[in-house]
């Protein structure tokens, strides 16, 4: 059974997780800016790469709020966020440096993030560490199947 009161080891929003959700934050704040004027002022110069940048920064606000949800669910959100991100900026990545034609414009993960100082690059490998990092036992044990609770209602058996 999950432990409903995570203790502080056991909780990604403490410590150095703070810092790791105010990063996730910057970074969702600096690509929806981004994302926003470059489709709302020349969206047809590269449809593909400003999705890209919106599509990453709805990464970052999904990512940020299940790190900062301190139960299973945040976690598994997280978990979900960073390997899509990880995914997502290393094929950018080596599509932006292999096929430059299919990339007009630059995206937040463009070249690994080289825009942002590789930090997208960095961010979701942080991420999947502090989630190692921070895993409870329960984490690792397979799920259980729900138990059967006999029916407890008031009255006699139903026939």
């Amino acid at each position: 059974m999950a432990d409903p009161h995570p203790t502080e080891r056991t909780r990604t929003n403490t410590g150095p997780g703070r810092l790791l959700i105010a990063v996730y934050l910057l970074f969702a704040v600096a690509a929806t800016s981004r994302a926003g004027l470059q489709i709302a002022t020349r969206f047809d110069a590269a449809p593909t790469a400003y999705l890209l940048s919106a599509f990453a920064a709805a990464v970052y606000i999904v990512a940020a709020v299940g790190l900062g949800r301190a139960g299973r669910t945040g976690r598994q959100v997280a978990l979900a966020c960073c390997t899509v991100e990880l995914a997502g900026v290393l094929g950018v990545g080596v599509f932006s440096l292999a096929r430059p034609a299919l990339f007009p414009d630059e995206t937040v993960w463009s070249g690994f993030g080289s825009g942002y100082g590789y930090v997208p690059l960095v961010l979701p490998v942080l991420g999947l560490l502090w989630l190692w990092r921070t895993r409870r036992d329960s984490d690792l044990a397979p799920a259980r199947p729900a138990e059967v609770v006999p029916d407890q209602s008031f009255g006699p058996p139903a026939t």
